[in-house]
């Protein structure tokens, strides 16, 4: 049984990785489509048009990569995971069907105006298209979220017979984490949607200089990356203290604090060590944890002694939200030179572009990360306080998970290649081909 929980728990961290790296960056690649048309109709320079035009591709690849995911996914709470809909069913099955009712519908029917339309429908219905598949998405993120968030902080509910009934639905889709999950969410979509644009546009600029629709999605991404880096932090920090409040065992394992103490240091590096419960090689900034945690230099910081047994593993946290940090900041560094440079009509050198290209995937990296802390911080819960993982895993057999692992694995690595030879395909190929505008316009006037 152990070794059924330990695949599933694997399988189900392969679907969910593959899964949100698309709308991750279709979330909000959904509304710079939505500014390109709009400047375009403010302007009237085609240049803006030949932007939306190869971008929009990009978004229907990743919307289509994002549906066929999230469908096997889904399956899993069936073949992997049937305790948790036998005892949650009745929040999460309402939960997924609004997102499907609000939000998927409207996206799949106007997708393909969006792509299909122009010329054949009203310009101001095609740009409605437009505005409502980013409305879409955006929909869709809110109830997954809303999911997501009231199983780290679960309201509005009670036991019957073992079985969670809602008593409220205010409390269950508005509990305590869900605005500052969702806000890091969107705002970690916009970072990532601004340097996959960045980068594949610098690698535009590098194959061919003065390509001027990389030259304005290259200038888009990157100011939009140098706002958003700062207010994600913000936000983040914000995040941080509703966890401490709601999840204090998860904020321990991040920060490595094994006891609890008042003016807790700052752990910047060390390796936890669950058998001593202790960090070696530790190098630490005194007090800086509770500065920053609690906005007191001497707060106090519950340690994870205090939660023996049942807290989460350490390191994953640890390094998981070490990385996440570090993504960040680098992308605050990049995406600010970048701005300056673009906004001071400054010669962008290879060698920026070539950052540009290497940070391109960045922001996936930042969120794979974020997520695994935001997961596996939950642990050993599937349900905070209801619902234990150990209690809702299938009994099929080890050997079956782990077949079905394998397939997954296999599937997905294919897939993402093909993915991202596709993007840099269609890179290299907008640089020579026809702007598609025009030949939509050509098409009209026939």
């Amino acid at each position: 049984m152990l070794e059924t929980l330990m695949l599933s728990r694997i399988q189900f961290a392969a679907n969910i990785s593959f899964h949100i790296l698309f709308p991750t960056l279709t979330i909000a690649l959904g509304w710079l489509l939505v500014f390109y048309k709009w400047r375009f109709h403010r302007t009237g320079d085609d240049l803006w048009l030949s932007v939306y035009y190869f971008w929009v591709k990009i978004f229907a690849l990743t919307f289509a990569l994002g549906v066929v995911s999230g469908i096997t996914m889904s399956f899993q709470f069936g073949t992997n995971w049937p305790g948790f809909m036998e005892k949650v069913g009745n929040v999460a099955g309402p939960l997924l069907g609004y997102e499907v009712m609000t939000a998927f519908f409207m996206e799949a029917t106007f997708l393909g105006v969006m792509l299909f339309g122009r010329g054949r429908v009203p310009e101001w219905l095609h740009n409605l298209a437009t505005v409502l598949v980013a409305v879409g998405t955006t929909i869709s993120a809110f109830w997954i979220l809303v999911l997501n968030s009231w199983m780290h902080t679960p309201q509005g509910h009670e036991l019957i017979d073992g079985v969670v009934h809602v008593v409220s639905w205010y409390e269950v889709i508005f509990n305590p984490s869900l605005p500052y999950r969702l806000a890091h969410m969107l705002l970690a979509s916009g970072l990532t949607a601004c340097f996959v644009t960045a980068g594949v546009s610098a690698y535009q600029l590098i194959k061919r200089k003065q390509f001027q629709p990389a030259q304005r999605a290259f200038k888009v991404a990157v100011t939009v990356a140098a706002v958003l880096a700062p207010l994600q932090m913000f936000v983040g920090d914000l995040h941080g203290l509703n966890t401490l409040e709601h999840q204090p065992a998860k904020i321990a394992a991040m920060e490595g604090v094994w006891e609890t103490k008042q003016g807790a240091p700052l752990v910047l590096f060390a390796v936890p060590n669950e058998e001593t419960r202790t960090n070696d090689w530790a190098i630490e900034i005194p007090n800086l944890a509770s500065l920053i945690l609690t906005h007191d230099i001497d707060g106090e910081l519950q340690g994870l002694n205090e939660f023996a047994p049942d807290h989460p593993p350490v390191k994953p946290l640890f390094f998981g939200f070490r990385i996440m940090v570090g993504v960040g900041v680098l992308m605050l560094i990049v995406s600010w030179i970048g701005a300056w440079k673009v906004h001071r009509a400054q010669i962008l050198t290879p060698k920026m572009l070539t950052l540009f290209v290497v940070m391109t995937f960045s922001g996936w990296i930042a969120t794979l990360a974020g997520w695994y802390v935001t997961e596996v911080g939950r642990q050993p819960w599937l349900v905070t306080g209801v619902l234990r993982t150990a209690d809702a895993v299938t009994p099929v057999a080890g050997t079956s998970v782990a077949l079905s692992l394998t397939l997954y694995l296999i599937t997905y690595a294919v897939l993402l290649y093909a993915y991202l030879h596709t993007i840099f395909y269609l890179a290299r190929k907008g640089l020579t081909e026809q702007p598609s505008h025009l030949v939509v316009a050509e098409e009209a006037k026939a």
